[in-house]
């Protein structure tokens, strides 16, 4: 069976690498407003893909107010074995400036095994993975299962939860794999078991009724750009430890991330201490972490010599696993109001928020995932913290508790610059990710005894 699924892999391939390219192309960047008409062309491409031999029935949802079309794909289960549901998106971050790319960002290009062009890893390869896994099983796996390709991660998904509750039966399933990660390095298979969580703020302090002469009345009337730069300290003590009340920090998975390592990665200048103490794995992964993410105060440029009445910032908390983004977000907001210096007026008004997420890894769910993972990629799976929020994992583990939920890579690395300029694809590893995916969906019909969740 190995052997057959194998080749049957490698037949895919070709076809999932054009279709691949096909979904690069189509700019379906969801916090562009003028980019509607391509986010439905990306969804309608996705079914079409679905139908071409990976899924047995395909439809597009578009049912929830103010939410991107969702592509759903199912193939039904055969008696007595489990649901697995594959998630993905289409949707991608904007490119920027495409000067800084070095070819087009919605042109894919391979150089040096990799796949360049937004969307390459995060996440039109998770679509790929899903289609060549299915494809591989001629659109009839040995399980059941449901796919769920969403147009808004990228935008923080804002309407999932709505979109699990109109179709929570449909959707149900034992296992949930979702595609939207990446390895700990090139050729090493990893699952992400847990994730921070996101707090965001946004803070305007208001010192004078207008702007006015700083020679004539600096020197005993504040601006407000200096009492936000002041305010804006207190986040962190001396250390750089996060200094708001009431952060928790967790456990992290055993896997080392050396700082040199992280050093070089996050790209930190010779000579720049890290913040805060402990592990690296402690600091980015289950620890608290507090950004200042923008300022809106007058240029540099042409700025006039005049004390400024008012100055604003977007602060970002991320929560460790354990700890809750609802809690987390009014304790920053309370610590921006009562740290605000000098009487200065402000106003802190509650922003984003996505809770953490840690996974249970035991049972026999996930030991047929590693077993699938080390036999694709001839190495033992490693387990890793992400330390950044993704909304979206938080909504599955809610809607469907009893299922195993499994974050895995469809090919991204440290080195995949997702949401960054000449973003790519591993291509060896995303090969290796959909004979993974292939094989677990092989694994998982061997298991006995699938209630499905909540019945």
């Amino acid at each position: 069976m190995n052997d057959d699924l194998r080749r049957a892999v490698q037949k895919a391939l070709p076809g999932v690498r054009a279709d691949l390219e096909a979904l690069i192309r189509i700019p379906s960047v969801s916090a562009d407003p003028a980019a509607a008409g391509d986010l439905r062309r990306c969804a309608e491409l996705t079914a079409r893909l679905f139908r071409a031999g990976a899924a047995q029935e395909v439809r597009i949802l578009d049912d929830v107010p103010g939410g991107r079309p969702v592509v759903l794909a199912s193939c039904p289960a055969p008696p007595g074995r489990p649901t697995v549901l594959l998630y993905a998106h289409y949707d991608v971050q904007p490119a920027g400036d495409p000067a800084l790319w070095s070819s087009g960002p919605f042109e894919p290009r391979e150089s040096g095994g990799r796949l360049y062009g937004r969307g390459s890893a995060d996440d039109k390869a998770g679509i790929a993975t899903h289609l060549a896994a299915l494809r591989a099983h001629a659109g009839r796996p040995p399980v059941g299962v449901v796919v769920v390709i969403e147009g808004d991660e990228e935008i923080g998904s804002p309407t999932l939860g709505a979109f699990l509750d109109r179709h929570r039966d449909r959707l149900a399933a034992d296992v949930i794999m979702l595609a939207d990660s990446e390895n700990v390095e090139a050729g090493v298979p990893s699952f992400t078991t847990m994730l921070r969580g996101l707090a965001n703020c946004v803070v305007e302090v208001r010192t004078l009724a207008e702007s006015v002469h700083s020679g004539t009345y600096g020197g005993a009337a504040p601006d407000a750009l200096t009492v936000l730069c002041r305010l804006l300290a207190t986040l962190h003590d001396e250390d750089g430890h996060v200094a708001v009340d009431g952060m928790v920090t967790g456990r992290p998975p055993r896997t080392a991330y050396p700082a040199e390592r992280f050093r070089a990665e996050a790209g930190v200048l010779d000579g720049v201490r890290l913040l805060g103490s402990g592990t690296i794995a402690e600091r980015v992964w289950t620890g608290p972490a507090a950004t200042v993410l923008a300022i809106d105060a007058p240029p540099v440029s042409g700025a006039a010599n005049a004390l400024t009445a008012s100055a604003r910032a977007k602060v970002s908390l991320r929560l460790a696993p354990g700890d809750d983004a609802v809690r987390a977000r009014a304790a920053l907001a309370r610590h921006l109001r009562e740290h605000t210096p000098w009487g200065a007026k402000v106003e802190v008004t509650e922003a984003e928020l996505a809770q953490p997420y840690a996974a249970d890894t035991r049972g026999p769910a996930f030991d047929a995932a590693r077993r699938a993972y080390q036999r694709a990629f001839g190495a033992e799976v490693v387990e890793l913290g992400g330390g950044g929020a993704i909304p979206f994992v938080a909504e599955f583990a809610a809607a469907y508790p009893e299922a195993a939920v499994l974050i895995t890579s469809p090919g991204g690395d440290p080195a995949a610059r997702a949401h960054s300029t000449d973003e790519n694809l591993h291509l060896a590893d995303f090969e290796r990710a959909c004979l993974a995916e292939a094989f677990l969906l092989a694994e998982l019909a061997e298991l006995d005894d699938w209630p499905r969740p909540g019945r």
